[in-house]
């Protein structure tokens, strides 16, 4: 029989609180995190805002010696793993330690570290570079960082897959408990890319908003007047567990990640396709994994970016996997508040996902005004819905084409 894999801790560091509770009050309040960008001086751009973490302060939370020495992706991943692990109420001990592994991934690490140091090379000379710019830029940083701190010596690994990062390192952290080769795995993603070249970048691309006068209206997933995304920062982390290991020491069990798929769309490498075709296949694959059928799903949390190409090409993807059903499916997308935070994306919403099993609330689509004729599914706009959801499903999808579903169930037994 394969073995189960269930959530006992979540933690999280995003644009609207910087923890669970106050990141959760604050989506089902319709809040959007967006505003002017603070972080660097953005009047030269064309976008200006962004969905920034406020009020963090690593010092207070580590020490000013060991908040030096992180990058602000690597600080965010440290403080969920701290809340996660503190939830979860696991102890590491010289007997389990070996047992626990953590899987954080990040779609570009410590670029503001690298971009520092950079300043610091072409004014002052390379002697005067940090010895710790390599290890803070680095995309598995922090994951080793995670692992040192709390002394857990088991699989230890980074993914990169652009947005759909913190969906893979979930659900390859679950496959690695399944495998045997973990009893619990810390799992997520963190991001820290608010920074000028990248808002350039993406600028260029045309892939972010541009929506100066109204920041929180910004992202408008699935709506006709979208014009792209709002660029977001954070860091989730869950902590998974195989069933009888969470039984036997008395663990709260959250819920159960029942379903895993990934894939490629093998098309273009920032845009879907349009028939949504790889994210479709996706989507069947952590069905088949789960050992359910479309029927069975009851709500999903959509990658839903508020791009033009994205949230058409996924709209089309549910309809590929759920025919008419599609059409009875609730569907939000929470980037409507938290913007987009790349490669922590899909490990926040694995959270919220959890969460709705704990609240019995679905979380809404907010700036849904305008339907657009190509996304006409049900996407609870503006506010929250009532639901006790049996199985959920969560879609992360990005640049290369990478695609990753997570299906989570009502734990009941």
């Amino acid at each position: 029989m394969r073995r189960r894999v269930v959530v006992t801790g979540l933690g999280c560091i995003s644009p609207l609180g910087n923890n669970l509770k106050e990141t959760w009050d604050a989506l089902l309040a319709g809040k959007s995190g967006a505003a002017p960008i603070t972080l660097f001086d953005a009047s030269a751009h064309k976008t200006r805002f962004a969905c920034e973490v406020k009020g963090f302060d690593a010092a207070a939370l580590f020490g000013n010696r060991e908040a030096r020495r992180m990058d602000r992706f690597c600080q965010f991943a440290v403080a969920a793993a701290q809340e996660a692990v503190q939830q979860a109420g696991l102890i590491v001990t010289e007997h389990n330690r070996d047992r626990i592994g953590v899987i954080v991934g990040t779609g570009i690490g410590g670029v503001s570290t690298l971009l520092e140091q950079v300043e610091v090379l072409r004014e002052k000379g390379p002697e005067r570079v940090s010895p710790f710019l390599v290890p803070m830029m680095i995309a598995d940083n922090a994951a080793g960082t995670i692992a040192i701190r709390m002394g857990v010596r088991g699989p230890n690994a980074a993914f990169v897959t652009a947005c759909a990062t913190g969906s893979n390192a979930v659900g390859e952290a679950a496959e690695m408990i399944r495998r045997s080769s973990a009893e619990v795995m810390l799992a997520g993603g963190a991001e820290a890319s608010i920074v000028s070249v990248a808002m350039a970048g993406l600028n260029v691309m045309t892939a972010l908003s541009t929506r100066n006068e109204d920041p929180q209206a910004a992202s408008r997933p699935f709506d006709r007047d979208r014009d792209g995304f709002v660029m977001g920062e954070g860091g989730a982390i869950l902590v998974l567990e195989e069933l009888e290991h969470a039984r036997a020491r008395g663990a709260h069990i959250l819920c159960e990640l029942s379903g895993y798929g990934t894939s490629d769309d093998a098309y273009h490498i920032s845009a879907p396709a349009e028939n949504g075709a790889g994210a479709a296949l996706c989507m069947q694959l952590a069905l088949d994994n789960a050992g359910l059928s479309s029927r069975d799903i009851d709500y999903i949390n959509a990658h839903g970016t508020s791009t033009p190409l994205n949230d058409k090409s996924e709209t089309a993807a549910i309809k590929t996997v759920f025919g008419d059903l599609a059409y009875r499916l609730a569907i939000s997308s929470t980037k409507s508040m938290t913007g987009h935070l790349l490669g922590a994306s899909g490990a926040l919403e694995a959270a919220f996902c959890t969460n709705i099993f704990q609240a019995g609330i679905l979380p809404p689509t907010i700036n849904y005004t305008t339907p657009d004729p190509a996304c006409d599914l049900d996407y609870i706009p503006q506010t929250p819905r009532a639901m006790q959801p049996r199985h959920i499903m969560s879609n992360s999808f990005g640049f290369g084409g990478h695609n990753a579903t997570l299906i989570f169930s009502r734990f009941d037994r």
